[in-house]
């Protein structure tokens, strides 16, 4: 999100108005960063928008409250917060509204390789290859970046330096993932019946 640094136009405290319609303001206008926002907006950011030394997790906890029996709902992901429709109202969005370019369609394989990433990052296609036992196709490289799951990452110190990949943040939103450290461990993905044991 790209960030206009003119503060002296947004009055943060708000001294004018009574406490509570205070609160109540900087609620709305962290709603309204969150809605205009395509990414996860960092607490940083929202500090922005509200008074000197306020605590932005508690009107962040104030505002999911407020949220609540609503279509949508505030979800932390990636490092910050973002506004999304709630998972039940999925088939209804999928009937009325284009959202196809927004649809993942990963197939099984796709979805193995972006994990393996996920865990092994950053990895080069010979440490895929390493993995699976045998060679991961470009196209499917190229599928997971197209939909910015992926990125490239530093160049190995190997023989010909080759490309790493990693994840990103739009995977991390895409699985519901506050931060790497959220991917299921080995145990629980064997618990699932996801990997042998």
């Amino acid at each position: 999100m790209a960030k206009d640094h003119t503060d002296q136009a947004l009055d943060r405290e708000l001294e004018d108005l009574p406490e509570d319609l205070r609160w109540r303001e900087w609620m709305r206008r962290i709603e309204a960063v969150l809605f205009a926002s395509a990414s996860p907006v960092p607490r940083e950011d929202l500090a922005r928008v509200v008074g000197q030394g306020i605590s932005v997790d508690l009107l962040i906890d104030d505002l999911v409250t407020d949220l609540e029996g609503r279509s949508f709902e505030l979800a932390k992901v990636a490092g910050g917060w973002m506004l999304r429709t709630r998972p039940a109202y999925a088939t209804a969005i999928r009937m009325a509204a284009d959202v196809a370019d927004q649809d993942l369609d990963l197939r099984e394989y796709d979805v193995a390789v972006l994990a393996a990433i996920a865990y092994h990052q950053p990895v080069t296609r010979d440490g895929l290859k390493d993995i699976f036992g045998k060679e991961i196709s470009r196209d499917l490289i190229g599928r997971l970046h197209a939909r910015g799951l992926i990125g490239t990452g530093p160049r190995s110190p190997r023989r010909g330096a080759p490309y790493t990949y990693v994840t990103t943040e739009q995977f991390l939103v895409a699985f519901d993932l506050e931060s790497l450290q959220d991917l299921p461990d080995q145990e629980q993905l064997e618990d699932a019946g996801l990997t042998e044991t």
